[in-house]
């Protein structure tokens, strides 16, 4: 059995990071993926300039410790990431005792495509180019 998740998509606004009462490190992201839509018949259409149309979703990511560090420290909204992790599922009730349910992705792997706008984290490492 095997649980893998693999995203390529960006990131839709600047990582967040907390820490644990334990110290540990905390970092999250949100991912922004897209597909093509689809009508009332499941088939793909175009918009009025000629373009598909898509259906962004959107992918909470978590990044523990040192890869939350480096995400944190290097990411920032709109930079291309390819994110390999696991799928998380939680519930927990909230302050109304409603029991709510909760997906996210806890990443072991996140790569950067692209580097943030000009002047931002300019001693990020070099990015692989190939």
């Amino acid at each position: 059995m095997t649980n893998l998740v693999i995203l390529v998509g960006r990131i839709s606004r600047d990582p967040e990071t907390r820490s644990t009462q334990g110290g540990s490190s905390i970092t999250t992201i949100n991912v922004v993926t897209d597909r093509p839509a689809r009508n009332k018949e499941g088939k793909t259409y175009k918009d009025e300039n000629g373009y598909t149309v898509k259906d962004a979703e959107f992918h909470r990511v978590t990044c523990f410790n040192g890869l939350g560090a480096n995400v944190a420290k290097y990411c920032k909204k709109g930079q291309l990431v390819s994110v390999e992790g696991r799928l998380h599922y939680s519930s927990w009730e909230d302050q109304d005792g409603v029991k709510r349910y909760g997906c996210e992705i806890y990443a072991d792997k996140v790569d950067f495509h692209t580097k943030p706008r000009s002047g931002e984290n300019e001693d990020a490492p070099p990015i692989d180019e190939d």
